[in-house]
């Protein structure tokens, strides 16, 4: 079965981060995003992906797809690539996947980490839909559930219709017919929300066909399309996993936090909530509620809720900072 992974989107709003790096490459806990989704679908799935297509902007690099494929191969799938040259809506971008569309397919959209404890099957449907109970469904497009199927798919609701939001990630049986209902869009010009070409549309069009769609529910759902979510989730799965660490003699470290390796820690105090990769050094400092990227340098700073990119370097930062890859700041 065949993953396919839309992400040629800028990620403005966790920039600096998204300058260098597509927003599922950024990491949580140790692990980038996009790899914690496809380490869940190994997982909790009843089918095995074998080839991951990610489609990309036209300005990712080579450096980019040798971390997506290094990524793929340890999940043991083949990397595929295709290019996004122009942001349409999402129907638009998964039709990007062109002849890799067809057969068993499943679709994600990686700005969110997901969880479930449920083997998810996706026997006796012509897609399956993942969804999450949520307190306010109007600020999300949700789908309406009767009877063990899904019978209407509703954008941003102004009436409590369903509370079940859509999270992005979907099984079709046959991507051709998902294919078919996005050519039928982009043919008539049928758009949606923001003048583009939304993937809702092709659902709904594919469920007037009478394609039976059932769900699959997840017990967590966390984002990470802002610096801020992207904080939050990052203490959240540090608080689940319970990462052990080093000890440093001349340091003290609050759990939970994540250390990767190589990470050297002198004179100070880390955590809790922290999470540092692997190459970092911090010396006479305290951080805590943050996240510092691989081979940062901090030095006399006292940190919180704070972003380091990697190969960044502070000296005598105070407070609340976001630097991206490569900066130096010194006060």
């Amino acid at each position: 079965m065949k993953l396919i992974i839309p992400m040629a989107g800028r990620g403005t709003r966790v920039r600096p981060h998204s300058h260098t790096v597509p927003k599922p490459l950024l990491p949580v806990a140790g692990t980038m995003i996009i790899e914690r989704i496809v380490e869940t679908f190994a997982r909790t799935l009843d089918r095995t992906i074998t080839e991951i297509i990610y489609i990309l902007g036209p300005d990712f690099g080579k450096e980019i797809r040798q971390t997506l494929e290094e990524m793929s191969a340890r999940q043991n799938a083949k990397a595929s690539f295709r290019v996004q040259e122009t942001a349409l809506g999402t129907a638009h971008a998964v039709a990007c996947a062109g002849d890799k569309l067809e057969g068993e397919v499943i679709i994600v959209f990686a700005d969110t980490v997901f969880d479930t404890k449920n083997k998810v099957s996706v026997e006796d449907a012509d897609s399956v839909i993942w969804l999450k109970e949520v307190e306010d469904p109007s600020r999300f497009g949700v789908a309406v559930y009767d009877e063990g199927k899904i019978t209407d798919f509703v954008e941003k609701p102004s009436e409590p219709i369903s509370n079940l939001a859509i999270i992005g990630v979907y099984y079709f049986k046959k991507g051709e017919d998902l294919m078919k209902s996005i050519q039928y869009l982009i043919k008539h010009n049928v758009t949606g929300h923001g003048k583009e070409f939304q993937l809702t549309d092709a659902l709904d069009s594919m469920l007037k066909d009478g394609k039976i769609f059932k769900k699959a529910t997840v017990d967590e759902w966390l984002d990470c399309g802002t610096i801020p979510a992207w904080l939050n989730t990052t203490f959240e799965i540090l608080a689940k996993e319970n990462h052990t660490f080093s000890q440093y003699e001349s340091s003290k470290i609050h759990p939970p936090v994540f250390i990767g390796e190589g990470v050297d820690i002198i004179d100070s105090e880390i955590g809790p909530n922290v999470s540092i990769e692997s190459g970092s050094r911090i010396s006479k400092s305290k951080v805590s509620d943050s996240i510092i990227q691989k081979n940062a340098t901090l030095n006399d700073c006292d940190l919180s809720r704070s972003t380091i990119g990697n190969h960044a370097e502070a000296i005598g930062a105070k407070g609340e900072i976001h630097i991206g890859d490569h900066s130096v700041l010194k006060l």
